[in-house]
C-alpha cells in the first residue's frame, strides 16, 4: 500500500505498546484517522496527538481500511477473524515502516536479522560496525526502537531485528540483506508448528542477499531454499568460498574477500554463539560495503546488553550469572554450555510449547542442582527426573510472594565454592514477571540481599 492512500483513511492500531504508539504517530502524520485499541484500557491514557481510543479491541469499526497490529497478536485472535470477514487487511508495524520507507526519495536499506537466539546481539554488533563506517544508521525493530520511527526519521541504513511474529505480519518486507541465525523450538504455541515457525523466519531471506548460520541444520536448510541471488553462510569452521568462518583463531571473510577480520578471542560475548553472531553481523555489514577495518572496530567497541550472561556478584566463592534473556531451550543450552564449573541452574517459566528433554539430557553432567520456578514447572521437573535423576531439584511454588528471592536463596544453599548459580530459564517470564528484564533485575536484587562474607 502507498502511504498516500492512508490520507483520510480510517485505520485501527491494535495494541498500545511501544510499536503500536509509534505506528499511530506515523499514521496521524500521514493524515489517517487513527483509532488505537488495547485489551488493557489503561494503556490508552496517553496516545499520540490526533489519535483516539477505541472501546472494543476485538472489533473492526465500520469504514476501517487498515489494521496495524502489535506483533504478539496470534493468527487465531478474534480481531484477525473479524478483519478477514470484513475484508480489511491487517499488517504489522514493520510492514507500515516498509511502505513509508519505500515511498521516500531514497528508501533506506534494511539489513535484517532473525533467528531463535542471538538476534539482539547480532543487531547490536551490526549497528556498531555501521557506526564505525560513518554511516547514517540505527538499530531498530524488536531490539526496542520501532522500525517505523527509524523509517520516518530517514536513516540511510537500518539494522533491523525481526521476530517471527513481526515477519508473519510483514509480507512485503524484502531486506537488502537478511540473516537467519538459527531455528529451534520456540513460540510453537503461537505458530502452531515448527514448520510454520520456520516459514516465518524464512521471510528474512527473500531479498537479494541471504545470510544464515550454516552450522545450524534448520537455518542451513532455509538458506538452501532461499530465492536470493546471493547466499552467504557463516560457520565456526574454516570458511569455504562464499562463507565467513574461523581459521587459526581468526574471523575470516571469504565471501566478500576481506580476509582476516579480528581475533576470535577479542569478540565479546565470546563462545560459539557470540562468535557466530559476530560473523553474521560482519556478513551483513560487508553486503553493504562496510570495510574490514570498520568491522573490526565495530566489534572491538561493542558491549552486549544486560541479562545476557552478565555477572551480578560473587558470594562466598559462588558466581551468580544473569542470563534471563535465555527465554527458550536453545538459548539456555548455549548458556549452560559456556560454563566451565558446576552449575546450580535456576530454570522455568512459560515454555511456549517447547520441550526441555534434549536440553536437560545434554547438560545434566554439568549440573550441581536445579531450582525450578514458574507455572510450567512440572515439565521441567519431569525432564530432570528422566535425564538427571541424581541431580537435586528444588521447586519454588508459583504462588510464592517473592519467587526469585526464594529461588536464589535455595540455589545459594545448594551451591559450593567455585560453583556458578546460573539464571538461564529456558522459558518466557510473563507468568511471574513483566518481562525478561524484570526477571533478571529481580535475580540481581535477590543476590544483593544474600547473607555473605564478600561481594565482588
Amino acid at each position: 500500500m502507498q502511504p498516500s492512500q492512508l490520507r483520510g483513511a480510517r485505520v485501527v492500531v491494535a495494541g498500545a505498546g511501544v510499536s503500536g504508539l509509534a505506528a499511530a504517530e506515523a499514521l496521524v502524520a500521514l493524515g489517517a484517522h487513527v483509532t488505537v485499541t488495547d485489551a488493557v484500557p489503561a494503556r490508552l491514557a496517553d496516545l499520540p496527538s490526533g489519535a483516539e481510543a477505541g472501546t472494543d479491541p476485538d472489533a473492526v469499526p465500520p469504514g476501517t481500511k487498515l489494521i496495524v497490529t502489535g506483533p504478539g497478536r496470534r493468527p487465531d485472535h478474534p480481531l484477525v477473524a473479524a478483519a478477514a470477514a470484513a475484508g480489511v487487511p491487517i499488517v504489522g508495524e514493520p510492514e507500515l515502516a516498509w511502505w513509508i520507507g519505500q515511498a521516500a526519495a531514497k528508501p533506506p536499506a534494511w539489513l535484517a536479522v532473525t533467528g531463535t537466539n542471538g538476534k539482539t546481539t547480532t543487531v547490536g554488533m551490526l549497528a556498531s560496525m555501521l557506526r564505525a563506517a560513518g554511516l547514517d544508521s540505527i538499530a531498530c525493530g524488536n531490539i526496542g526502537h520501532p522500525v517505523v520511527t527509524a523509517a520516518v526519521d530517514g536513516h540511510e541504513v537500518l539494522a533491523v531485528e525481526l521476530s517471527s511474529f513481526q515477519l508473519h505480519w510483514s509480507p512485503s518486507v524484502l531486506p537488502a540483506a537478511g540473516c537467519v541465525l538459527n531455528v529451534a523450538e520456540d513460540h510453537l504455541d503461537w505458530h502452531g508448528s515448527m514448520a510454520a515457525y520456520a516459514a516465518a523466519k524464512a521471510r528474512a531471506l527473500l531479498g537479494p542477499i541471504a545470510v544464515a548460520g550454516v552450522d545450524d541444520p534448520a537455518a542451513a536448510a532455509l538458506l538452501a531454499a532461499s530465492p536470493a541471488r546471493r547466499k552467504v553462510g557463516v560457520t565456526l569452521a574454516a570458511p569455504g568460498p562464499g562463507q565467513l568462518g574461523v581459521e587459526d583463531g581468526l574471523l575470516v571473510d571469504r565471501a566478500f574477500d576481506a580476509g582476516e577480520l579480528i581475533e576470535a578471542a577479542a569478540v565479546v560475548p565470546g563462545g560459539p554463539s557470540g562468535i557466530t553472531d559476530a560473523l553474521a553481523a560482519a556478513a551483513l555489514a560487508r553486503t553493504y560495503g562496510v570495510p574490514a577495518d570498520a568491522v573490526r572496530k565495530g566489534l572491538e567497541g561493542f558491549r552486549s546488553g544486560p541479562h545476557r550472561g552478565a555477572s551480578v556478584g560473587t558470594v562466598d566463592g559462588v558466581d551468580y550469572l544473569d542470563d534471563s534473556k535465555a527465554t527458550n531451550p536453545h538459548a539456555a543450552a548455549a548458556s549452560l554450555g559456556a560454563q566451565r564449573h558446576p552449575v546450580v541452574w535456576i530454570v522455568g517459566g512459560l515454555l511456549k510449547g517447547a520441550s526441555v528433554d534434549t536440553l536437560v539430557a545434554e547438560h545434566a553432567g554439568g549440573l550441581r542442582a536445579a531450582v525450578v520456578i514458574g507455572t510450567e514447572r512440572a515439565q521441567i521437573v519431569a525432564a530432570l527426573a528422566r535425564h538427571a535423576p541424581d541431580v537435586p531439584v528444588v521447586e519454588v511454588a508459583a504462588g510464592d510472594d517473592a519467587p526469585m528471592t526464594t529461588a536464589v536463596r535455595r540455589a545459594a544453599a545448594l551451591a559450593r565454592p567455585g560453583d556458578v548459580v546460573l539464571l538461564a530459564p529456558a522459558a518466557a517470564s510473563m507468568d511471574q514477571f513483566s518481562d525478561y528484564a524484570h526477571r533478571g533485575t529481580a535475580f540481581a536484587a535477590a543476590v544483593a540481599e544474600l547473607p555473605r562474607a564478600e561481594l565482588a
